[in-house]
């Protein structure tokens, strides 16, 4: 799965996942029955629907199949999921008013999407608005959305070098961030009050410069060295962590202020309004 996401149907959450290789979004069965229902116990009258379909011979149940995603305590569960395609043929088998009005709401994120790859500044352009509504400045926006961009640059040379998605990702990225910020992308959460939530979505500005920094340093010595395998990528991504720390350290030496801080989301979008991070 490339990403998971919260999509938003007047007001109730569905949470989904997008999987890039296939081109589908899967969504959360028992959030669309929640939607579609209004029961108290979503679960249990997904599972009653599902035996008496199974029974039926319904062959989109025995299709549909499970994800781990963000359950309501913030641990990661399996959960039943079906794509766009199945899930309409579901939403035929539970009478709701809302049943209609999903239905297009459902065409219109699984269009969205497809209009994002086909056209990604669309995608941009409803980043930037989701943002917004945080209550994130322009500016910010503009040095997270470059984030952005330089992450998928750096990903793209780990793909040409042998990376592996997920967890050999997970590590370089733990080396990186270490480099940089002298902490752990797990110990950096931690000093932030974070678990589930993205950690440069609550970085400053001067945070975000250097993960860059880090990040683009990364990317062009990988370039120039062309490593292969998991250690040889390490080594590079040190490399690239330790010069934006040697950064980092200057910084603070001529401020007389740490650069990684605590501040997170709660406090940025007030923060940034208010004065700005140099």
């Amino acid at each position: 799965m490339k990403s998971d996401a919260i999509k938003l149907f007047q007001g109730a959450r569905v949470r989904t996942a997008w999987d890039e290789e296939k081109e589908k979004w899967y969504f959360s069965i028992v959030d669309a029955v929640a939607v579609l229902t209004g029961s108290v116990d979503p679960n249990a009258y997904w599972r009653k629907l599902k035996e008496r379909l199974k029974k039926e011979g319904n062959e989109t149940v025995t299709k549909c199949h499970g994800l781990k995603m963000l359950a309501a305590d913030g641990k990661m569960r399996l959960t039943d999921v079906a794509d766009t395609e199945q899930l309409f043929r579901l939403i035929q088998s539970i009478p709701s008013p809302k049943a209609e009005p999903f239905k297009l709401w459902l065409a219109q994120v699984g269009r969205e999407r497809i209009d994002e790859i086909d056209d990604p500044e669309k995608g941009i352009d409803r980043l930037m608005e989701a943002y917004l509504k945080k209550g994130y400045t322009k500016e910010w926006i503009n040095q997270r959305l470059k984030s952005i961009e330089v992450r998928k640059e750096l990903t793209d040379e780990w793909d040409e070098r042998g990376v592996k998605k997920g967890q050999e990702y997970a590590i370089l990225t733990d080396v990186i961030t270490k480099g940089w910020s002298g902490l752990t992308t797990r110990e950096y959460k931690k000093l932030k009050g974070l678990k589930t939530e993205n950690l440069r979505d609550n970085m400053t500005n001067l945070e975000l410069v250097l993960n860059m920094l880090a990040e683009a340093t990364t990317t062009e010595i990988s370039k120039k060295k062309k490593p292969k395998g998991l250690r040889q990528n390490q080594l590079v991504a040190a490399e690239g962590g330790q010069i934006a720390g040697n950064t980092r350290k200057e910084i603070e030496e001529k401020t007389g202020r740490k650069v990684v801080t605590s501040e997170n989301l709660k406090h940025l979008p007030t923060k940034i309004r208010s004065k700005k991070i140099e």
